[in-house]
């Protein structure tokens, strides 16, 4: 990959100077669906697919960006005096958020870049692309600058604050956090209520992390993720009326069943109770890892799932296909979507010697039915961001 993509870097910007590459990885969230941006549990961990980026720095405030996945697009240019939040309708609004960011937060960017992307993320598959790109940006701004009192932690943090207030979308922390944070072989259970964590190990010992792409397309910012955030405040600002909560993770099932009549919406309910028993489920799911027992794990991810499609409505016909084709299959421990819904992948743990047959039924199915072809990869948990 480096190799190639320093050959498109002589290519585009030329050859000479300090260039310099960075990787940051995707995620997937094996439970704990929806729930960051209500102060809940979740349980992601980093791939070893992600974003690389080539970048050097340039004695003038021009930007200049090339992707090696938007080849048709060309060579995009900007400056560090046109930064426009809310207003970039291309890809390089993501880069130039963190940028923005940096500014913002006292840190900042006082030279221009070439820099050159390639990810192996499948684009619009919901493993957190666009939060790869923000981590990634903000590892090499760190690094070329020598900002070094900037953690992992408050890379994530940019990130979130860049894609809420310069993308307009309304995301929780757990992307990013998961991508910056990422440790080999370990799931991250993070409280996203206070940003305490803790890595759990995660052995599959017979088993592999099979994700399908539903090749549905789907950005979040023209997507319902905003509504649905919106509607679950609406819950909390009515259950605020009888308990004293924060938000929604604070609740126990129990807690809300006893006051869930105070939500004047059906639908606001159904929202909230996603939100609550997800957190459940997710500190359950960890138990059960805890305990090896993968599955009682991969049933709460079957729970996930129904729930995601019955309370919150953001699967789709796409997903719950794949959903529901790998639950009929032989050595499936647990299959639900993962990321905000609406498009984007499923996650499934499945045994070993039964993955080739998954992805065959499965893969077969879902074309029959949905009239195109899904993507399968076989993926391990990886480490976070570095430079290489």
């Amino acid at each position: 990959m480096r190799e190639t993509m320093k050959r498109c870097f002589a290519e585009k910007f030329g050859s000479e100077g300090d260039i310099r590459t960075y990787f940051a990885p995707g995620r997937v969230n094996l439970v704990g669906e929806h729930t960051d941006y209500n102060g809940g549990h979740v349980f992601p961990c980093a791939l070893t697919i992600g974003t690389y980026m080539m970048a050097r720095k340039r004695e003038d405030r021009q930007l200049r960006f090339y992707s090696m996945n938007f080849e048709q697009v060309g060579m995009l240019e900007s400056s560090l005096d046109e930064f426009v939040p809310g207003g970039e309708k291309s890809w390089i609004a993501y880069p130039k958020g963190v940028m923005w960011t940096f500014e913002q937060k006292g840190y900042p960017v006082t030279n221009g870049f070439d820099i050159l992307l390639c990810g192996n993320i499948p684009n619009g598959s919901g493993l957190s692309s666009s939060a790869s790109v923000e981590t990634v940006t903000g590892v090499m701004l760190r690094d070329m600058f020598g900002y070094d009192a900037l953690s992992n932690i408050d890379l994530a943090l940019y990130g979130q604050y860049s894609e809420n207030n310069y993308n307009g979308v309304n995301c929780g922390i757990m992307d990013q956090f998961a991508i910056a944070m990422g440790k080999k072989d370990h799931a991250i259970f993070l409280d996203t209520a206070d940003l305490s964590y803790m890595y759990a190990p995660v052995k599959l010992e017979n088993a592999k992390i099979v994700l399908a792409s539903s090749n549905k397309k789907r950005g979040l910012g023209d997507s319902k993720y905003n509504e649905r955030r919106s509607e679950c405040e609406s819950a909390l600002a009515e259950l605020q009326k009888v308990k004293d909560i924060k938000n929604l993770g604070e609740l126990t099932s129990a807690d809300f069943e006893e006051i869930k009549g105070v939500i004047s919406s059906p639908i606001w309910a159904r929202r909230a109770k996603h939100a609550v028993y997800e957190n459940e489920r997710t500190v359950r799911a960890v138990e059960c890892l805890k305990k090896n027992n993968i599955a009682a794990f991969g049933q709460l991810m079957n729970e996930s799932h129904i729930s995601l499609r019955d309370d919150y409505e953001v699967t789709g016909k796409e997903l719950d296909t794949l959903v529901e084709e790998a639950w009929k299959c032989e050595g499936v421990i647990g299959s639900r979507m993962t990321g905000a819904g609406f498009g984007g992948c499923t996650v499934s743990i499945v045994e070993t010697e039964h993955v080739d047959a998954f992805v065959e039924k499965v893969g077969e199915a879902y074309e029959k039915k949905i009239g195109y072809a899904a993507d399968f990869y076989i993926v391990d948990i990886g480490d976070g961001p570095v430079r290489f």
